[in-house]
């Protein structure tokens, strides 16, 4: 039995109370002192609070256009496997191999054992498959790796993904996905075949996971520090998502306030919790917390009334059905606007002491309480009707057919039948504005924001405050001379205070700085400035990730938007190598319905025209996208793409390796671990990279300086990296800069500071480092290579990204114009390869012969 006991509450003051309760009827915001006591409240008080709660819900009802609606969910439970990695000491659900075998059961249930229920719930008109397992049951447990590799799954994940897309595909019933803990990457694994997924929260009182004797306590998977993580996730990878309370195991209510307010944080950041639940405790027999308390019914009432208040109107607020103990009416007086699931055909697995009520039933006790009951979907209404990015393409034809299309909600008469889980049938044909590398120049941007400017990166006001911690600049203490002395002598020996004075050095310490870099530059790669001649493809702007610095990204609907075809990047692949080019750099937004093998594709259509050039393409968010599409894991996809022609790809997609800005910076795109994981995975197949930082916008010299060292770090494990590119923020139209967050760009200081601590922070692991004409423009390019740069990167011959921003200084560069920057930075300028390799006299006179007279297609200087 557990010893970890509840801690006893102090009752608050009728002061307190009366306070609390009033600023809850006014309407005004509560804070954590204030919901704590109103979480006690009992008797009148209680009535008082569940009153002003409700008038906020039906509030919200009435504004989403149910008002007087409760819903529910017609579903089936399949538990697909009851092995999990925690011990929570609440819980029956969970058993352990040898049981499972006693039983005569497999350590997962079978496809056959998913189907059949599945199939037997579709015939009684079930519309959702809620499929509920374990935490990752083989780090725990050899039986459950030996029956995934018996039967040919990487991961528990990899078992879920297949069951969810035949469940689609045989059934027509839509996943809701419950595999506890999930990592950034795993949801981008399950998010195109499943619309909805969750993960309880239950509480973020560390104590009950980390103090022996606690409910959590030797459960990995149950730190509140990580649960939120996935909830954050969640929001960054726009996926419907399922959290909630468990209340009762131990916390204060202080801790249980907390933990509203740490639900409402993050779905007033990211807009993508769709629901709540509030659940109630039931100690069960042979468990470790048998002899615990039930949380009361009054409990539960008052936490699904404070729960509203905090949530707000438009919060959706569940109670299960089957463990209200019959008092629907004061669930619903509380504020609740959803039942949950009620599955007509398996049981509650978590709680199969407690059956689902009949439906009819449900009905008429709603009906009594003044609410007509109406089914919905797994996926909340507002989010069908959102549609992408809330929507994977491939689940759209799913959730439509079961979906009323002017509510929402479940249609009473679709059939529920199985349909083809496939990639989208559009492919790679030719759309939109597939000109825009030109007529930006000359007929501009239809718009500076995208129509969805206000939902689709999520909340400003939110973001602003979380902004403000890592914009606080540091204090610098150390000696700057002392710092510039180890700098001269060897910079391999700077600590990272005295780079970082070094990074804020100005004046004549900036021009010392620089001087420094630019020896050492000589030093290791000489004089020479070198250059590529390239060619930028960008295949596609059609992107819903929602990164908040990128003007380039469009909704497949905009006017800016476009796609090339195939034969349209061959074109210009072809057109590149006729003028010299020895390298074309494709990359382009996540476009919803390009499948993961058209990054193959669009290799092999470039090989397959020009077989010398040079394949330099896809970020690793391309990687991850590509790889997540097809079922491939990062190797796997990296080795398919090598083998029909990718040669090398850009370190983009790092902006800042510092989580505390990155999820500022962008909403979906890849954490840093999943960013280093593709980079170093690409150069141990032999792939080489670049390495990239973009600044000037949320961040700190103290960023730059981790982000440096980092690269730094896989630079000498892995050797891969070709060269770093600073990348200036270009600020006009990027959405974080047009809400009023980011800074205008770096300054110039900035820009002399990151070049010069590149060159002697990442000496000598990282040899090249290369500045951006197209984002500092000539007289700021020759600057930076007197700053320690030595490379001035490609012609390009056409670039959208930086122009979509806002840049002004054009996508092209002659073989003349980077030997004028180079000269006016007083050095020779030399062609080179991707690999930094010498270009043969045949690319050479090539070059030469049409430096500055470009194909038609290619946009011409002048334009």
């Amino acid at each position: 039995m557990t010893d970890h006991q509840p801690v006893r509450p102090v009752r608050p003051t009728e002061n307190a109370m009366r306070r609390a309760l009033k600023r809850a009827r006014d309407g005004v915001a509560l804070d954590v002192t204030e919901a704590a006591v109103l979480l006690q409240a009992r008797g009148d008080d209680l009535e008082d609070l569940t009153a002003s709660a409700a008038r906020v819900r039906d509030a919200g009802l009435e504004a989403a256009g149910r008002a007087g609606v409760i819903t529910y969910s017609k579903s089936v439970f399949i538990p697909l496997t009851r092995l999990c990695r925690d011990k929570c000491h609440y819980c029956t659900f969970v058993t352990v191999p040898g049981k499972l075998r006693r039983a005569g059961h497999g350590m997962f249930m079978s496809p056959d054992e998913v189907l059949d229920i599945a199939r037997r719930g579709a015939e009684l008109g079930c519309k959702e498959a809620l499929i509920t397992l374990g935490d990752k049951p083989e780090d725990r447990w050899p039986e459950a790796r030996e029956w995934l590799d018996a039967h040919g799954y990487d991961d528990t994940i990899a078992y879920v993904r297949a069951m969810a897309i035949r469940i689609l595909e045989e059934t027509g019933l839509l996943p809701h996905l419950n595999p506890g803990v999930m990592t950034w990457t795993d949801f981008q694994r399950l998010k195109p075949v499943a619309p909805s997924m969750g993960m309880m929260l239950e509480t973020t009182a560390t104590r009950l996971w980390s103090e022996p004797g606690g409910p959590h306590h030797g459960s990995p998977d149950k730190e509140p520090a990580v649960r939120l993580r996935v909830l954050e996730d969640a929001g960054r990878s726009s996926v419907p998502f399922t959290s909630g309370l468990l209340i009762g195991i131990g916390e204060t209510y202080e801790e249980r306030a907390n933990s509203l307010f740490a639900l409402r944080r993050v779905a007033r950041a990211y807009h993508g919790i769709q629901e709540l639940i509030m659940q109630n405790f039931r100690a069960k027999p042979d468990t470790a917390m048998r002899g615990m308390p039930d949380a009361e019914l009054d409990e539960l009432v008052a936490t699904v009334a404070v729960a509203r208040h905090i949530m707000g109107p438009s919060a959706c607020l569940q109670a299960p059905s089957n463990l209200v103990a019959g008092e629907y009416a004061r669930l619903i007086g509380a504020g609740i606007d959803d039942w949950g699931g009620v599955s007509p055909l398996t049981p509650d697995h978590v709680n199969p002491e407690r059956p689902w009520p009949q439906i009819d039933e449900l009905a008429e006790r709603s009906a009594a309480a003044g609410f007509r009951l109406e089914e919905r979907l797994c996926v909340y209404p507002e989010f069908v009707q959102r549609g992408e990015p809330w929507l994977d393409p491939r689940l759209l034809p799913h959730v439509r057919a079961l979906a009323d299309p002017e509510t929402g909600l479940a249609n009473q008469g679709a059939r529920v039948e199985g349909h083809p889980w496939q990639e989208p049938d559009e492919g790679f044909t030719s759309t939109g504005r597939t000109d825009l590398h030109r007529t930006i120049d000359t007929e501009g941007r239809t718009s500076d924001r995208r129509d969805d400017f206000d939902e689709v990166y999520g909340d400003w006001e939110a973001l602003r405050e979380a902004a403000v911690p890592g914009m606080v600049p540091s204090r610098i203490d150390t000696d700057v001379r002392a710092a510039l002395a180890t700098a001269a002598d060897d910079p391999t020996k700077l600590t990272d205070d005295e780079a970082l004075a070094l990074l804020h050095a100005d004046g004549p310490a900036l021009d010392a700085l620089t001087g420094i870099a630019d020896e050492l530059r000589r030093d290791v790669v000489g004089d020479d400035v070198t250059y590529i001649v390239t060619r930028n493809i960008n295949f596609t702007n059609v992107c819903y990730t929602g990164c908040r610095f990128c003007a380039f990204a469009q909704r497949r609907t905009d006017a800016d938007a476009y796609t090339l075809s195939l034969d349209q990047v061959a074109d210009r692949a072809e057109q590149a190598w006729e003028v010299g080019a020895v390298e074309v750099c494709m990359q382009g937004g996540i476009h919803p319905d390009l499948p993961g093998t058209a990054y193959f594709d669009i290799a092999r259509a470039v090989k397959e025209r020009v077989p010398g050039m040079h394949v330099h393409a896809f970020s690793p968010m391309e990687v991850v996208n590509g790889a997540t599409r097809t079922g491939l894991s990062i190797r796997e996809w990296l080795t398919a793409a090598k083998e029909a022609g990718l040669d090398s790809i850009p370190g983009t997609a790092a902006e800042i390796l510092d989580d505390e800005v990155r999820w500022i910076l962008t909403k979906g795109k890849l954490p840093t671990t999943t960013w280093i994981e593709v980079v170093k995975t690409a150069h141990q197949l032999g792939i080489r990279s670049s390495s990239t930082m973009m600044y000037g916008h949320v961040d700190q010299p103290r960023h730059w300086l981790g982000h440096l060292r980092t690269l730094a770090q896989i630079q000498q494990e892995t050797g891969g990296f070709t060269e770093f590119v600073t990348l200036p923020f270009i600020h006009t139209n990027a959405p974080v800069y047009l809400a009023g967050i980011a800074r205008p760009g770096p300054t110039s200081r900035d820009n002399r500071a990151v070049t010069a601590m590149a060159r002697l922070l990442l000496h000598p692991h990282i040899t090249n480092i290369q500045t951006s004409w197209v984002k500092l423009g000539q007289e700021g390019a020759a600057e930076m290579l007197r700053s320690g740069a030595n490379d001035l990167g490609g012609t390009l011959m056409e670039e959208t990204i930086s122009r979509m921003a806002g840049s002004s200084y054009g996508s092209y560069r002659s073989i003349k114009d980077l030997i004028a920057i180079a000269e006016e930075a007083g050095r020779p300028a030399k062609p080179r390869t991707t690999l930094y390799g010498e270009v043969s006299q045949e690319r050479q006179q090539a070059a030469i012969a049409s430096d500055g007279h470009l194909p038609e297609l290619l946009p011409v200087l002048g334009d």
